[in-house]
């Protein structure tokens, strides 16, 4: 059924202005083009004299009624306005606004009085309404005079030809694949490092991070640029000629020798593959060197293909062994040094890591929604061989980003929370390409664990496991495309009445995709931000770079800074420190309860949001390394409250009686930060010392956040706290309230006791 307006392109199906990851959506939620386009008012000319009236009479508002509903109800006026591009809602819209006009405006068109005036006379035919009906319904959707041109602006099926400077080279395209510890992004990089110029593109910043200052420590200068900053290798500011970047900050008009293109395969993600289709499109290199899983070797083969350019490849095998253990783990009471036990959502990993950490283990604790420092902190401290801490509690955030000595993965679930395309929350079994990605961490080549090893908490989950890491990922049929602004500029030259949310469903509507290599990626957000700030006066262009910001919309705390953003910018107000300081309420405080530390993170990205737009809107958002400086403090209040995740739990259920759920989700109600205790002093000289907390908070909260706290100490303090009990007690009471530094460690110590004895009640 689909044979119908198929056409033939270099051997491939194409289907005209549509693809299949559309098909299959307008079937269950996407309206057809004619209900997205809202029909417009139509006022008539400003003449004062009423020519027609002067001319044929004053017309009988009964007659015109009665007339127009008989034009309306005839097939042969239906027939010819579908020839003209009129479907059946259009028709019926432009007859309810074509009859309020008749109706209602006293001086109609001359042309249009007359005929009405013959018709009732019965001097002309009905079917002379015809012209001026064609006419109005034009006013009324605007898209009818100009539907061929949009097409042609959203006609998708040759991206290849959108970067003309990179079709001027003959590219040498390069892919490394292999599974994870295979060393193929080091290869690929050594490349990059001993060319006399180059680009890395890596999806995280963390990575991008990496690479700027793994080639700087080897002589070779190299910038930094991520969404936020750009960060030059040179004292004076001079650009370098090689650049590590986040793969949507790539330029696709500077040339290079060499571009590394890492974690291919997400050219597949339905948000983000656009930029990596660009990067391998559009990146003007004489080499790209492309790394990634095998599943995306005939998809990159197809598109580089309808480049006219060809594939070199070669492949990786894993460094070390990595055996899936007959047993599955049962209890975390198992749980050996090197472990890291993998949990799919925050609550989980709240309440392992409390249970771990009640058994006297301290855990390193790594998730999605933490500051990159805390998560390189975190990583630091577990990879450390002569830090206490040996075991890492974490979500599927390691799959990628960060080089961690893990001996063993345990999977607690193989379940995973998804969104799908309805924005409906699904549950279901982690995909083969996870599994693998999250597995293959462990056994890092080069470290004290040369055979890495994997299992489930449960027994029921291990024979999932096993089936899956059996496998190979299943092949990369389709990457994402999307629209740029360019082309969301032209829409509206021709639609000037349509919102921006707007003119993107249009666009997609119209759009013309080769199904079997592209799909147009999740506009979702993209739309979600649009009509949040729909009635802020913004210029379209600075409204589309507001509506493309990387923010979380789950987080109504940082989509209500994003408003007030828009706002502020579109009042050409200048959003300073002091400002923004009022609005995230500074001073920051040490985070007491769960609850204070999500906010805090909440906080970090409403800072990363300011510095995405200051990057872009430097004259109005001037104050970006202020901001960074207050990102980096913040950065430090949650290493703290994150090295201290037990005692925030506890916390949470005796202070604020939420669980552990709870206090995550309670994350929405919270308009404001908060400032009640241990207001944190902006010293830059403690940030940089590295002692946040040195002038306010208390001492065993610093100890246990610099992991000085050790279980073996904690039980040394036990057996002198009966001794010290008593002296304690009246030092503190003869001081009137002033505590020196050796009663103030006394009472941390209490507190610290306090706190293991009420886990030992809980764990009993």
């Amino acid at each position: 059924m689909f044979m119908n307006g198929i056409v033939k392109y270099f051997g491939r199906r194409v289907f005209s202005h549509t693809n299949y990851h559309k098909i299959v959506r307008q079937k269950k939620t996407m309206p057809t083009l004619s209900q997205l386009m809202v029909p417009l008012p139509v006022k008539s000319g400003l003449d004062d004299l009423n020519v027609g009236a002067e001319l044929t009479g004053k017309l009988d508002k009964e007659e015109v009624v009665k007339w127009l509903a008989k034009f309306y109800q005839r097939r042969e006026i239906k027939a010819a306005a579908t020839e003209n591009g009129i479907d059946n809602y259009i028709y019926h819209q432009t007859y309810l606004s074509f009859r309020k006009f008749c109706l209602e405006i006293d001086k109609l068109p001359v042309d249009l009085h007359v005929t009405f005036s013959d018709i009732i006379a019965g001097a002309c035919h009905l079917d002379s309404l015809l012209p001026y009906f064609i006419r109005h319904a034009k006013q009324v959707f605007p898209h009818l005079e100009c539907l061929d041109d949009l097409k042609k602006i959203s006609d998708l099926r040759l991206p290849a030809n959108w970067y003309p400077e990179a079709r001027a080279l003959t590219r040498k395209i390069i892919f490394h694949s292999g599974p994870t510890n295979s060393g193929k992004t080091f290869h690929a990089l050594e490349r990059f490092f001993s060319s006399k110029s180059g680009v890395y593109c890596g999806p995280l910043k963390l990575l991008a991070s990496e690479v700027y200052y793994k080639s700087n420590q080897r002589g070779v200068p190299c910038d930094l640029v991520t969404g936020e900053e750009r960060n030059f290798a040179s004292v004076n500011k001079t650009p370098s000629s090689h650049v590590s970047c986040t793969v949507e900050m790539v330029s696709v008009n500077t040339p290079y020798e060499v571009a590394v293109i890492d974690e291919i395969q997400m050219l597949k993600d339905p948000s983000r593959g656009w930029a990596w289709t660009r990067a391998l499109l559009g990146v003007v290199a004489e080499e790209v060197h492309v790394c990634g899983e095998a599943a995306a070797i005939d998809v990159v083969k197809e598109i580089i293909m309808s480049a006219s350019e060809e594939v070199e490849l070669r492949r990786y095998k894993r460094l070390t062994e990595l055996i899936v253990e007959d047993s599955s783990l049962g209890t975390l009471e198992k749980i050996r040094p090197g472990d890291c036990l993998v949990c799919f959502n925050k609550q989980d990993i709240f309440w392992s890591t409390r249970q771990i950490e009640a058994m006297g283990i301290e855990c390193a604790v790594i998730y999605g929604s933490l500051p990159p420092g805390t998560k390189l902190a975190q990583a630091k401290k577990f990879n450390d061989p002569d830090h206490p801490c040996k075991v890492l509690v974490a979500t599927d955030a390691i799959g990628m980003g960060l080089n961690l000595n893990i001996g063993r993965v345990i999977f607690n679930s193989l379940i995973k929370p998804t969104v799908n395309e309805k924005g409906e929350k699904e549950m279901d079994t982690i995909t083969t390409s996870q599994a693998l990605q999250i597995a293959g961490r462990a056994g890092r080549y080069g470290t004290q664990f040369s055979t890495g090893y994997v299992t489930t908490m449960k027994n029921e989950d291990l024979p999932t496991l096993k089936r899956l890491l059996s496998q190979h990922p299943e092949p990369i049929t389709q990457v994402g495309l999307h629209p740029t602004a360019e082309q969301i500029e032209l829409y509206a030259y021709h639609l000037p009445h349509a919102n921006l949310s707007n003119l993107i469903d249009i666009f997609v509507n119209l759009s013309t995709v080769d199904d079997s290599l592209y799909f147009i990626c999740n506009i979702d957000d993209f739309k979600f931000l649009a009509d949040m700030i729909q009635h802020v006066p913004l210029p379209l262009r600075a409204r589309y770079v507001f509506c493309c910001a990387p923010i979380n919309r789950k987080i109504p705390f940082v989509c209500s800074m994003f408003l007030k953003f828009a706002r502020q910018y579109s009042r050409n107000e200048v959003l300073s420190f002091d400002w923004l300081g009022r609005q995230i309420g500074l001073p920051f405080a040490c985070p007491n309860t769960l609850l204070d530390l999500v906010h805090l993170e909440s906080v970090f990205d409403v800072l990363d949001l300011y510095l995405w737009l200051s990057y872009r809107f430097q004259d109005l958002f001037p104050d970006a390394s202020l901001v960074r400086d207050m990102q980096k403090e913040l950065d430090c209040l949650i290493q703290a409250g994150v090295a201290q995740l037990t005692r925030l739990l506890i916390n949470s259920e005796t202070k604020v009686s939420s669980g552990t759920s709870q206090a995550v989700e309670a994350e929405e109600n919270r308009p404001v930060l908060f400032a009640k205790k241990n207001p944190f002093s902006h010293d830059r000289n403690a940030i940089a010392s590295g002692d946040p907390l040195s002038s306010r908070g208390r001492i065993a909260d610093r100890l246990l956040s610099e992991g000085l706290l050790t279980p073996k100490m904690l039980e040394e303090l036990k057996k002198e706290w009966q001794f010290q009990k008593d002296s304690e007690k009246k030092s503190f009471e003869a001081s009137n309230g002033v505590v020196d530094k050796t009663n103030l460690v006394k009472h941390s110590r209490n507190d610290t006791l306090n706190t293991r004895r009420l886990n030992r009640k809980r764990r009993t």
